[in-house]
């Protein structure tokens, strides 16, 4: 190809629209960035399933999570978010009293750099519990030993002997109070 018959994207596009082939203001128009989400915002439109446990309880979970069957429970994990449930024994429920006592400092044992931000009784549909706001550093990555900051949901509730702990977490700043809401109350005991 010769030097005359060559035309850079530039003069195509200059002689485009200074030709009327696209309108001024398609021209001129701004880029628009793309919408961000932080990691771990369970989307508005996903998909919920119920879990049947063998433990007696069911809970709605987010389909295509993956699952993982845990010491006295199941944990549901996708990307940095993650459900788990633990299922045990107890003699009474649980009380604001009794988890500042016993949990907390279990979970702060247990937990990378846990700072409790509240404890208080909620009533869920599946029946009254106590409800522990927290923020932990997750574990470190097996790779690349990088850990993020959680928030975490987590609560506890009892029913003939029976306690179940469920525990949900996500990257600090994540959108998920609807999404927690519906999990949390979706919890039925069989």
């Amino acid at each position: 190809m010769t030097a005359r018959y060559r035309i850079s994207a530039a003069s195509a596009v200059l002689f485009l629209v200074s030709s009327g082939a696209f309108p001024p203001a398609l021209a001129q128009e701004k880029l628009v960035a793309p919408e961000t989400n932080p990691p771990g915002d369970i989307p508005d439109d996903q998909v919920f399933i119920t879990y049947n446990s063998p433990d007696g309880f069911d809970l709605k979970v987010p389909e295509g999570w993956s699952r993982t069957t845990i010491d006295h429970g199941v944990r549901f994990v996708d990307k940095y978010d993650e459900i788990d449930v633990i299922l045990g024994t107890a003699s009474a429920a649980p009380t604001v009293s009794s988890a500042k006592a016993q949990e907390i400092p279990d979970l702060k044992a247990a937990g990378h750099a846990v700072k409790v931000a509240a404890i208080k009784d909620v009533k869920l549909a599946a029946g009254p519990a106590v409800r522990i706001s927290y923020l932990s550093n997750s574990a470190p990555n097996p790779v690349t030993n990088k850990q993020i900051r959680l928030e975490h949901e987590r609560f506890i509730l009892f029913k003939n002997g029976k306690m179940v702990t469920l525990d949900l977490a996500a990257p600090a700043g994540a959108d998920n109070v609807d999404q927690w809401q519906l999990i949390s109350n979706s919890l039925q005991w069989r």
